[in-house]
Formats: structure tokens, sequence, C-alpha cells
């Protein structure tokens, strides 16, 4: 393995053979870097979870006991963040690729040969099956199963739960066939309201002339 500058491994952490970890990596106790990974510059795994309760007026910050395993030929890009779990662990398949500044939150498992593309947030405890594609900048709500061979596309919110190869796009999240028939439609909509004021004012003539 390849350790670059300012690289932080934390206490009981395994980090696989023939994964490298570029400058200014963080990683934190009682993690499982699998065999092969590349965890570019920046990228912190095992950061506390985002866990409060509210208690006597204040927020009280619930320890998260739990760790991040990724599995062999995981990619993780510059400044993502993985947090650990709660319990048990948040994990990452094999061969799942992990762009730039994506925020993975505690408990989430995510499958073998998934593509999740640069800002991207997914909230915590959800599941997404093997190879799920999801775009730029979208968004899944916590503790949600997203089908094996989704397609998420960019800027999409993900507010319930997705069937296994659906092709996703909108906020909310509709069919992608759906939301490209409603974005024809939005076109068209400065002509029809044309269209429909002629038709008033026609109806309106008829009835004042019938008067």
């Amino acid at each position: 393995s390849v350790l670059e500058s300012h690289v932080t491994i934390g206490h009981a952490t395994v980090v696989g053979d023939g994964t490298h970890l570029f400058s200014g990596v963080s990683v934190g106790d009682y993690c499982v870097i699998g065999e092969r990974n590349r965890l570019m510059s920046g990228s912190v795994i095992g950061s506390d979870g985002y866990g409060y309760e509210y208690e006597n007026g204040t927020h009280q910050r619930v320890p998260q006991i739990g760790n991040v395993v990724t599995s062999s030929d995981v990619d993780i890009g510059a400044n993502s963040t993985i947090d650990r779990a709660r319990f048990g662990s948040t994990l990452v398949g094999t061969g799942t690729k992990i762009d730039n500044q994506v925020q993975i939150a505690h408990n989430v498992k995510i499958g073998h040969h998934c593509l999740i593309v640069a800002q991207v947030g997914i909230s915590g405890s959800t599941v997404l099956g093997d190879g799920v594609i999801v775009g730029g900048q979208a968004g899944i709500a916590g503790h949600l199963k997203i089908g094996s061979g989704a397609m998420i596309a960019g800027g999409t919110a993900v507010i319930s739960d997705i069937e296994a190869q659906s092709k996703v796009r909108g906020y909310p999240a509709m069919p992608m066939m759906l939301f490209n028939r409603m974005a024809v439609l939005q076109r068209k909509l400065p002509d029809l309201f044309k269209r429909f004021d002629q038709l008033e004012k026609r109806v309106n003539s008829l009835t004042n002339d019938m008067i």
C-alpha cells in the first residue's frame, strides 16, 4: 500500500494490500479499507455520523460507535466524506466508484459496482443495491431502499424508495419518461396560455352578444 504525505490512520484501522491513500486522507478508528482502494486527497473516512437527541432544551450528541468498511477496488474522490455508523458499519461494496465532494451518512449501505457522481448526498441508513448510478448533485433521503440497477439523474430529489432498474429524475423523483414529457409540455405553456386567453375573450364576446 502507498500512504502519501499527511495521511492519518486511526486506532485499530486496517488498510488492505495495494491501496493508495493520497495526501491529506483521514481514516478514523476501527475502519476497514479494502484491497486496491484509491482514496483521493482530502477524503475523510470514519468521521462521526450526524446524530443528536434534543434534551433539556439542547441538542446532545449521540455517540457514533460503529465504523466504515470498504470492499476491494473502491475509489473515493477528493474531499468526499463517509460517516461511521452509529452502530455496526457503513458499507461500500466492491468496485464502487465515488466522485469528489460526496457525502455518505451513517449506516448507509452501498452495493457493488455503483457509480456516485460529484456532490451527491445520501442520508443515513439508506441502502443502495448493486449497480446503482447516481448523477451529480442528487440528494437521497434517509432510510430508503434504492433497487439494483436504478439510475438517478443529476439534481434529483429522492424522497421514497426506488424500484430496481428504474430511471428517475426531477424534484421530487419521478419516472424519467414522465419527467421528459412534462418538460416538453412546459415549453408549450406560453403558447397554450395565449390561445386560452384568446378563446376566453371570444367566449365572453359571444356571451355578451347573446345578452
